[in-house]
């Protein structure tokens, strides 16, 4: 009975799996940090995707207003800005940020990495938009938008104190990633087939783009955060220099000797563990 159990299991894993890398799927979940230990709450993490949800969560209004530095109302929970989520005017998902205290003990974030960080009161912010942000504050989606959609319809990074002039949009193919100074990573199961922005062995790691893309079956489907500083959250995954090579082609020198890194994978699917590059 309980080998049926199992193997009735098993072939439905292996459905969906065949199902999400044949048909592809829409962006039709929220879930950050990568772990081993699956049945942690801290691992795989479901993020509310809706306003209503995030306040059942717990989840706090930290924007009284919807445009200025940022678009969208931001919401977070205990304080915590490793995961802020941001919010339309109708109240659905629109992005995700993260937040890094000023007077880290390295010195993080960099003169160079401003932007894409953007600086508001004691914290820098890196912000992660999933549909076009001069919509987010106009009209936001409707209901069956959303429904139809699910967590966005493409992925926008914020790369200066505009945040409708200044965005590094991402491509949804990784064929359209040739000529540009995005570089192929590695294939790392349940995460995705990483993409770096021009990395190299000599890359200085105050010039490192803190950005990573995951494409899975041909598609994005996610994207994560790489800081060169040690960030004290559960959100956080903090890889040892002998994991890089997993997840890069070219390893920067100078990850080696930078100290404690801390970085988080931000899914945009329901099921990362059908992440198989």
């Amino acid at each position: 009975m309980k080998l049926s159990v199992i193997l009735v299991l098993f072939l439905v894993v292996c459905c969906e799996g065949f199902l999400f890398n044949w048909f592809g799927a829409k962006w039709n979940g929220l879930k950050v940090t990568w772990g081993l230990n699956i049945f942690s709450k801290n691992v795989f993490s479901s993020l509310p995707r809706t306003v209503a949800d995030a306040k059942s969560d717990g989840y706090q209004l930290l924007s009284q207003t919807c445009s200025g530095l940022f678009e969208g109302y931001r919401y977070i929970k205990n304080g915590d800005n490793a995961v802020i989520l941001i919010f339309d005017t109708q109240g659905f998902i629109a992005g995700l940020q993260v937040g890094v205290k000023n007077g880290q003990a390295n010195g993080y974030p960099f003169p160079s990495q401003k932007p894409p960080f953007v600086t508001e009161g004691d914290y820098n912010y890196l912000t992660a938009y999933f549909v076009e942000p001069s919509t987010i504050c106009k009209s936001g989606r409707s209901q069956s938008e959303f429904d139809t959609q699910g967590t966005g319809t493409g992925l926008y990074f914020q790369n200066s104190t505009n945040p409708l002039k200044d965005l590094v949009k991402i491509p949804m193919k990784p064929d359209d990633l040739q000529n540009t100074k995005w570089v192929k990573g590695k294939c790392f199961p349940s995460m995705g087939l990483h993409y770096w922005y021009d990395l190299s062995e000599d890359l200085s790691c105050q010039s490192m783009f803190p950005v990573f893309l995951l494409y899975n079956g041909g598609d994005l489907n996610g994207f994560g955060w790489a800081m060169t500083t040690d960030l004290d959250s559960k959100r956080y995954e903090h890889p040892t220099p002998d994991k890089f090579s997993a997840f890069m082609t070219e390893v920067p020198t100078c990850l080696n000797t930078i100290g404690t890194i801390s970085t988080m994978h931000v899914y945009l699917t329901s099921k990362p563990l059908l992440n198989f590059c």
